[in-house]
């Protein structure tokens, strides 16, 4: 049987602020040791986020399990058996803490991986914004033709990453269109 058939899904818990790291020096010990049937794939799960810092919109990857990563390992053998190589090809990388489950690590199930990698496909694709708004909220304008104001959220289009937002201008209650980068908490 073949070792790609072989490989399942496993979470490796990593030190903090480490996983990028990690996943690099996997992949590199993978092709300068040429182990390429032990590790097939590592991961590191993310979604876009944008918000405003300093007054710019940045739009900054984060992590959905922080501390953690998915490798794609062969850990046993066909007979059940624990595949020592692979085991400590990952337990002796730098920033590594272990596998999760201890010494008999459990694979993730198919559908958890294919929501996961799911989540970390549709995170690539679309900025989500950092903060949530809810209707009714009081905000304040930071940026455009209205800075400086307050409003209430009359509406939030969470898709497009705007607001209808309902300021006094002059006295009179008028509706404005501000996209999530413009505005923050009051």
């Amino acid at each position: 049987m073949a070792e790609q058939e072989l490989a399942q899904w496993f979470v490796v818990q990593t030190l903090s602020g480490q996983e990028f790291r990690v996943k690099q020096s996997l992949e590199k010990r993978r092709q300068q040791e040429g182990v390429d049937g032990v590790v097939f794939d590592v991961v590191v799960p993310t979604e876009k986020v944008s918000e405003v810092r300093r007054g710019r919109k940045t739009t900054t990857a984060r992590k959905f399990f922080p501390g953690y990563i998915l490798v794609k390992i062969s850990l046993y053998g066909s007979d059940g058996q624990p595949n020592h190589d692979a085991w400590y090809f990952v337990r002796d990388t730098q920033g590594v803490i272990g596998f999760i489950g201890g010494e008999r690590p459990v694979p993730l199930s198919p559908s958890e991986v294919d929501d996961i990698l799911r989540q970390d496909r549709d995170g690539e694709e679309a900025s989500k914004p950092k903060v949530q708004f809810e209707v009714g909220e009081t905000i304040t304008i930071k940026d455009g033709a209205f800075e400086n104001f307050e409003g209430t959220i009359e509406s939030v289009d969470a898709a497009r990453g705007r607001l209808r937002v309902s300021v006094s201008i002059f006295g009179r209650s008028t509706p404005v269109d501000v996209e999530y980068w413009q505005v923050e908490r009051a």
